[in-house]
């Protein structure tokens, strides 16, 4: 009734060319001389003062306390609100358990 239909390499139409033959080509490597010694250029090296070390220290600082005030307040939020789910959990709970004993 129901039989799947198994698909067949379908045949080619038309003329059947066989593939192209590649022949290899040689790799020719050119050196070239080597070029002058270029002067080495002169780049601003990065000196740290004692003024620009205590605002580094204390940027520092300040992202460290802002990151852990953040990450401080998320876990109080959850960990209120999952009191609070309890609680409503423990009334919901006795509510049933006290309408189940009145009648």
């Amino acid at each position: 009734m129901l039989r799947p239909k198994i698909p067949t390499m379908p045949t080619p139409t038309g003329r059947v060319t066989p593939p192209a033959v590649v022949e290899p080509t040689a790799v020719v490597q050119h050196r070239l001389a080597p070029a002058a010694a270029e002067p080495a250029t002169s780049r601003p090296t990065v000196q740290l003062t004692p003024g620009t070390a205590l605002a580094l220290v204390g940027g520092g600082t300040a992202v460290v306390l802002v990151v852990g005030a953040v990450l401080v307040s998320m876990l109080l939020a959850v960990a209120i609100t999952g009191v609070s789910v309890a609680v409503c959990a423990l009334v919901i709970r006795s509510l049933i358990s006290a309408e189940a004993k009145r009648r």
